[in-house]
């Protein structure tokens, strides 16, 4: 029964020129960037799933394509991440939406991100980076990653150095477009891959401040291929359709600066202390955040934000 499924679900994939393939490997749940620097391998295994839609060319069935790899944030995936896939599809690349929430029978993390961290969805991430850079369809060296808030924190640490070349040392993303990421956390190590990487954030974003991006770009700038656009008057989720509403579970980390030692440990604010378990940084948390955020859409952002978007990935990836 489910190969017979499988057989008419591609079959009416493939008279609407496009393939839906779910991708299933094995990634792990590390806790923190340290874990995946220093102790990997004894970290537990976890099979994780994504979802890769690719077009298909019946005057070219060998045609390889670039792709755009997404990350969800905190809320899972909601319409706006996948308008931009649809976007990045009508242009002719594949797409690959990241199930690293659903896979671990997790919703939703706000206010709780200890469930699924950015280290395992770093490492989710390069996973299926290997399993895509084999796939005879897909152009290896054109693989992007692009993501959203948590899936943001995923798409600008993924081009640091020491986490990319503890995972894999060969591979790397074509370039990284994060949608308000959390730039409050400050590495020592300022070695980033030498991909183009570009941070969009609302100027009045109260969840992941836009401030420490603008210092973070400016700090990092003249060795790094970095930049930054702060869209005026908008919060955080300024892509999505809809007015602002207020979630009171989200952290505000807008009085937050934790410094990201050498080998991946996130410090507390003044106490330099390792938030290396879900405990110390509840703990850490405590010092600097307030809970209650504003989240919502802006007309004019999200017009310029899907069109950056677009024109980022064919600058960066397109062959």
């Amino acid at each position: 029964m489910k190969n017979f499924l499988f057989i008419v679900f591609i079959s009416v994939s493939l008279n609407s020129q496009i393939i839906n393939e779910k991708i299933i490997f094995q990634s792990a749940n590390p806790f923190s960037f340290h874990d995946v620097i220093t102790d990997l391998k004894s970290q537990e295994k976890q099979e994780v799933y994504g979802n890769l839609v690719i077009p298909f060319d019946s005057l070219n069935p060998n045609k390889k394509y670039p792709l755009v790899l997404g990350v969800a944030g905190s809320l899972g995936w909601k319409k706006h991440h996948y308008d931009y896939l649809t976007m990045y599809q009508e242009l002719g690349f594949a797409t690959f939406e990241l199930n690293s929430f659903k896979s671990r029978n997790i919703e939703s993390t706000v206010g709780k991100q200890t469930q699924v961290t950015t280290a395992a969805m770093i490492l989710d991430a390069y996973k299926a980076l290997e399993i895509l850079s084999n796939d005879p369809r897909i152009l290896k060296d054109n693989i992007s990653i692009t993501g959203w808030s948590l899936g943001g924190a995923v798409t600008l640490f993924s081009a640091w150095l020491p986490l990319k070349n503890a995972i894999n040392k060969e591979l790397k993303f074509a370039s990284h477009l994060a949608f308000y990421p959390p730039c409050f956390i400050e590495p020592e190590n300022l070695d980033f891959t030498d991909s183009p990487i570009h941070i969009l954030i609302g100027e009045l974003d109260d969840w992941t401040p836009s401030d420490p991006c603008i210092t973070f770009v400016d700090k990092i700038k003249n060795k790094v291929n970095i930049d930054v656009t702060v869209y005026k008057d908008s919060h955080h989720g300024f892509d999505r359709e809809g007015g602002l509403e207020i979630n009171e579970n989200g952290y505000s980390f807008k009085d937050c600066t934790f410094k990201l030692t050498k080998n991946g440990y996130v410090l507390m604010n003044y106490f330099n202390v390792p938030m290396s378990n879900p405990f110390l940084q509840k703990i850490g948390f405590l010092f600097c955040t307030t809970r209650g955020v504003t989240i919502g859409g802006n007309v004019d952002a999200r017009i310029k934000s899907f069109d950056f978007a677009k024109n980022f990935m064919i600058k960066t990836i397109q062959d």
